[in-house]
């Protein structure tokens, strides 16, 4: 996102002119319960209205501008600012949102027109030099402003250059045609995913097992020597076969339980070589935003990116991706001597090479072997009703606040499937609304994700504007059939519902850094932490329960769950490395000449994997992260080293202590991004969960370490 917007909601909050805060005439946009639009916004009630919704958030935000120009106080110059970003946000959350998940193609298409209607604005704002000159009078102004307010006095500084505003003229122009294009890109990229999840027919049907015909659609076909026209029944003429749509989590599942290794091998290639058509784009988008990191005086995207992160330089991610390969290797090797051999002797070849098709089949067949899993007894201790009582069991218990459904305004939802939570507190009121999304359909983008709507902010001495948030999951079922998640499902749950929490629990004062609006390097420690309660059985056992019998999970199976996690967790660590290698590498320096994007990820996956590359696969061509995490997937490994140091320091001993959830809650979740990141994490868990490295920051490894037996 640019400039002004960080990453995340709005609303439009009016009050009174004394202290601090502005007073311009205008109708409050606000969702509220009363309200009958989409999310709460009257503006909309049909798909026309986010047409309205773009008139009005540009007509406020140009009267804010005004304002500011006229150079108020530096209190009140931030509030106008923040109000901006606040308006403009409540368009582009709620497009972003309405595109993922809205059923009706003219939703989704005007959505797609208000996004880029905004963003358009936006160029208008980032290269307002009133704006940029009253953002400067306030920073320069410390002593009247608080800790936080010169905190975002500082940040829109940046995020203004960021755009380019300190640029000449010629440069900032061109910079923002980079800046357009770049969008177009990500979204060819991420449309591309959607609309090419490639696919594999096999043949005869025989080869897929029944328990795999969920996941795919029968086909026909004729067999040799066969007329269209001769007689007899269809299966006279015609061979039955299964097509399978390799989209990433159906290839991963099929992949997991189908026992004939050419299919296996077949579908693998397929589902890592599409799109094709991403390839182009991604040399387009590396180009492009080398070119505008260059202009804007960096010598790579990845030093533009992270110049303002805890990391502060590529050479400081580089260096941290390098020490965790490095600790990772020897116990990666070891698991993957241990499959190949495991893979020897249950096919009877001692000749037999491991591939990386075979890795996901015979690594289930170990974790089952070993811990007697079965997929159907698992999931039926989670039915999704029981997991949703898992979340208020988490909120009641750690923070003291009710969870439950409200009723939904008419025109609200964008489903039937929708529901509407509020998080209460004895005390406080209402702390934030969630909506939850959480099954699968057609025409959704199959995402997990947490998207916020609103971002909390003070708007008066005595108003606090509430966050809104949608928490979208894409489990499988129906009304006949109702959803049971696996267990990986379930620890996916959670650790949206960290994000989710991360926005609905913090109080700033701007929204600008409200919940999730924090340095890039931050953002998954929350979500990371959570995830930790769904592998917790004193957790479990409070929600975990048959859907027919309603017997408590077994804590057996918990910690068969948790001895199959542990089995293989230094190969998906190894994995996570070297995705954040490849995200580091595609936007690092360039040489003077294109890369081939295929060739350097498959060296990489040869320097810092125990696995081969597949000749002809570029499974990086659907890696979404690429073009939202640019340069920044490093994040999550700094974040689960984060997560687990403050699992075994603050939370293990007792997880769901209202002591812990209070420190949770005060000493980290509602700071947002108003606080140094590494201030709170020290606050948190004491020191040495963060290292210094060559002017930068970097976790402290140990305690992952020490977790996954790396030492």
């Amino acid at each position: 996102m640019h400039a002004l917007i960080r990453k995340s909601a709005g609303a439009v909050a009016y009050v009174r002119a004394n202290s601090q805060f502005i007073h311009i005439s205008t109708t409050s946009t606000a969702p509220s319960i009363k309200q009958t639009g989409l999310y709460g916004y009257h503006h909309l009630k049909t798909a026309k209205g986010f047409q309205r919704f773009v008139d009005d958030a540009i007509d406020r935000s140009e009267e804010l501008v005004k304002y500011i120009a006229g150079m108020p106080s530096s209190p009140q110059i931030i509030r106008a600012m923040d109000e901006i970003s606040d308006t403009v946000c409540s368009v582009i959350d709620s497009a972003e949102l309405c595109r993922h998940t809205h059923p009706d193609r003219e939703f989704v298409d005007e959505a797609s027109k208000a996004s880029l209607r905004v963003n358009e604005f936006l160029h208008y704002l980032n290269t307002n030099h009133c704006i940029y000159k009253a953002v400067i009078k306030a920073e320069k102004d410390s002593n009247s402003l608080t800790h936080e307010a010169q905190r975002a006095a500082r940040f829109l500084r940046m995020d203004l250059e960021k755009g380019g505003i300190h640029l000449c003229s010629e440069k900032l122009d061109r910079a923002n045609e980079l800046s357009i294009d770049i969008i177009q890109l990500c979204r060819e990229y991420n449309e591309n995913i959607i609309a090419d999840p490639g696919h594999v027919d096999i043949f005869p049907a025989s080869k897929i097992p029944k328990k795999l015909h969920h996941l795919v659609s029968p086909i026909y076909r004729n067999l040799p020597g066969a007329s269209k026209g001769s007689w007899g029944s269809r299966d006279s003429v015609k061979e039955k076969g299964f097509r399978l749509v390799t989209e990433s989590s159906t290839l991963q599942g099929f992949l997991q339980c189908a026992p004939d290794a050419g299919v296996r091998k077949e579908a693998y290639i397929q589902g890592n070589s599409v799109p094709h058509a991403n390839l182009e784009v991604l040399d387009k988008l590396i180009a492009t935003r080398h070119e505008f990191a260059q202009l804007m005086g960096y010598k790579s995207y990845a030093e533009f990116a992270l110049h303002s992160t805890m990391a502060a330089s590529p050479d400081v991610v580089m260096s941290f991706l390098l020490e965790m390969s490095k600790v990772v290797r020897p116990k990666a090797d070891q698991e993957f001597e241990a499959i190949q051999d495991f893979k020897k002797k249950s096919s009877g070849d001692p000749s037999g090479e491991l591939e990386p098709w075979d890795e996901a089949y015979f690594t289930w067949l170990m974790k089952s072997a070993a811990y007697k899993l079965d997929s159907s007894v698992i999931g039926s201790y989670f039915p999704l009703r029981q997991c949703i009582e898992g979340l208020k069991v988490l909120v009641e218990s750690l923070f003291g606040v009710t969870f439950h459904g409200v009723p939904l305004g008419l025109g609200e939802s964008w489903h039937p499937d929708v529901m509407k939570i509020v998080l209460h507190h004895p005390t406080e009121g209402d702390l934030g609304y969630l909506y939850l999304d959480l099954k699968s359909r057609k025409g959704k983008h199959p995402i997990c994700a947490h998207f916020a709507i609103r971002g909390g902010r003070r708007v008066s001495e005595t108003e606090y504007q509430l966050p809104v948030v949608a928490l979208v999951c894409n489990f499988s079922g129906s009304s006949l059939a109702p959803v049971r998640l696996n267990h990986s499902e379930v620890e996916t749950l959670f650790h949206e519902f960290g994000h989710a929490l991360h926005s609905l629990l913090s109080r700033t004062e701007y929204q600008h850094f409200s919940g999730t609006r924090v340095v890039l390097d931050f953002a998954e420690t929350p979500s990371n932490l959570f995830e930790s309660y769904a592998w917790d059985y004193r957790v479990l056992k409070t929600f975990a329960k048959h859907y027919s019998t309603g017997d408590i999970i077994p804590k057996e199976l918990v910690e068969s769950l948790v001895g199959a996690k542990k089995m293989f967790a230094a190969t998906e660590l190894q994995r996570q490395i070297f995705y954040a290698l490849v995200d580091q590498t595609l936007f690092g320096e360039q040489p003077a000449t294109g890369r081939d994007t295929i060739a350097i990820v498959a060296d990489l996956k040869r320097q810092h994997t125990s696995w081969t590359h597949v000749d002809g696969t570029h499974w990086h061509t659907r890696f979404s992260h690429l073009t939202n995490y640019g340069a920044g997937y490093y994040s999550y490994l700094y974040a689960k080293c984060f997560a687990t140091t403050t699992w075994q320091r603050m939370c293990h001993e007792n997880p769901l202590s209202l002591d812990t959830g209070l420190a949770l809650r005060t000493k980290f979740l509602q700071h947002g991004g108003a606080k140094d990141p590494a201030d709170i994490l020290n606050d948190l868990v004491g020191s040495g969960i963060v290292r210094s490295c060559n002017g930068g920051i970097i976790p402290d490894i140990t305690s992952l370490c020490k977790e996954m037996k790396l030492l």
